[in-house]
């Protein structure tokens, strides 16, 4: 069975098991509570006011479920993760319901509400969560036996990694990794992997390897304790999204989060470099696509007049773009009113201060502002940069910021975004310098990334808009 056909049946079953679960819930409270709004005389009838509410509840309880990750990596469930997920979103999914289809209807005590919560909350996570559990259980079984396999590369051939490919090859239940090859350590002399798997390559060649043979999983087994390899083989592995693991001795040397894979298992730790819990970034994405939208419709009559002012001020185009070096190291064009005059980076470029005087009347005004950045939000509607998130840069710059501060490529964990705690704090950078002294505002918002940390960026960058200030 196929990611997507997998897919299919998951919301297939949620959507078959809410409808189901509402029908029940509006023909039981209908006669015992008493609800005005689920009944029609003194019995329940299945009227338009009933399906209308059930097409409402099917969708509510389908975008709680996408936006709470029930349908994000399927093969690599846990049955008691999903549990404890299920009923939590499931009763503040039952909360909400209750407060906006309920709450208006006459009911006799404060028990008939502990009734309908109850039932309602009772009724959802059965017919939700066992399909669930049928179809997870399903899935490992087939992963156990080896049916279904995630392709596996093992980083070094020494000791280590001879020992943590034995150990998993050897499991009665499989973990899902299905070896291809491994990567060689350079300075290791003996390699003690040749004659179990194939040697794809060294350790410059990593990336082409991953992506030539498909790589899911990247077992982390190097001799020593070598934090320079280990940090550029992360760097490496970063822009491509693999499941990264390693094992325990070398916890306290890996830049990300660690999680343990499992308890009967081999052991390994996972690095995870998921820096928001993923219903806040599926929260913070949806906010993104919406406030942008909002905000290109709400500010187009600003942009009509700079964009007049603009054209009658200077020569050169409305609209500047640029090249910029986004999430994941993928180059995109950024878009922002210009504020320079049009041959401004003639002799190179240059990074533009205070007083430059490469930098036009009213473009001055939109920079203290911010306003030649509306159109950045194009941007983010295009899915290449976000509200919040550090800024992007020129590939010629990140170039010089990576010769002194190397760790400055975790940045790029992250969409870049119209503001930033850097822009902040710190505001505009005029040398690569600043940017380097920029930088550890950047970083320390990654470490603590939340949705009231972006809530509080925003608040900011208004307030230093409104005072004129610029960034």
């Amino acid at each position: 069975m196929t990611k997507n056909y997998l897919k299919i049946w998951y919301i297939l079953f949620d959507v078959v098991g809410s409808a189901a679960a509402w029908t029940l819930f509006c023909i039981y409270p209908a006669k015992d509570v008493g609800l005005e709004f689920l009944r029609a005389g003194a019995t329940f009838e299945f009227d338009g006011k009933f399906y209308a509410s059930l097409v409402f509840f099917v969708l509510f309880w389908l975008a709680l479920f996408i936006v709470a990750g029930f349908y994000n990596n399927l093969y690599r469930k846990s049955r008691l993760k999903e549990f404890t997920k299920s009923v939590g979103y499931t009763f503040v999914g039952t909360v909400v319901i209750f407060f906006i289809l309920l709450l208006d209807d006459s009911l006799a005590t404060y028990n008939d509400n502990f009734s309908i919560i109850g039932s309602m909350f009772i009724l959802e996570l059965t017919f939700t969560y066992f399909p669930r559990l049928v179809l997870t259980t399903g899935t490992i079984r087939k992963i156990h036996r080896r049916i279904i396999g995630f392709p596996t590369i093992i980083v070094g051939n020494g000791f280590k990694a001879l020992q943590v490919y034995r150990e998993l090859e050897a499991e009665k239940k499989s973990q899902g990794f299905r070896f291809v090859g491994y990567i060689a350590q350079v300075n290791n002399h003996e390699d003690m992997l040749q004659s179990q798997q194939k040697r794809l390559g060294e350790m410059d060649s990593i990336a082409e390897v991953v992506k030539k043979q498909g790589v899911e999983e990247v077992i982390l087994a190097v001799e020593g304790e070598d934090v320079s390899t280990l940090t550029r083989c992360i760097n490496e592995l970063l822009p491509l999204k693999v499941n990264l693991r390693a094992i325990p001795s070398m916890y306290d040397f890996l830049l990300g989060r660690v999680k343990m894979t499992g308890i009967l298992n081999a052991p390994l730790i996972s690095v995870s470099f998921d820096l928001m819990p993923l219903w806040q970034a599926n929260i913070k994405r949806i906010a993104d696509y919406t406030v942008s939208a909002l905000a290109i419709v709400l500010l187009l009559p600003v942009s009509l007049i700079l964009g007049i002012a603009i054209r009658c001020t200077s020569q050169g185009p409305i609209i500047f773009k640029q090249e910029r070096i986004g999430q994941y190291g993928r180059p995109f064009w950024i878009y922002k009113f210009r504020s320079m005059y049009a041959d401004a980076e003639k002799s190179g470029p240059t990074l533009s201060g205070k007083d430059d005087p490469r930098v036009t009347p009213i473009g001055r005004f939109m920079r203290k502002t911010k306003l030649d950045e509306i159109p950045n939000f194009i941007n983010v509607l295009k899915g290449e940069m976000s509200l919040v998130g550090p800024r992007p840069e020129r590939q010629c710059y990140i170039e010089q910021i990576v010769r002194i501060a190397p760790h400055y490529v975790h940045l790029q964990k992250v969409k870049p975004g119209i503001t930033s705690w850097g822009q902040v704090k710190f505001g505009y950078a005029k040398n690569v310098d600043e940017m380097v002294e920029r930088l550890k505002y950047d970083i320390l918002y990654l470490e603590n990334m939340s949705l009231f940390v972006d809530l509080k960026i925003i608040i900011y960058t208004i307030l230093t808009i409104f005072k004129g200030k610029g960034l």
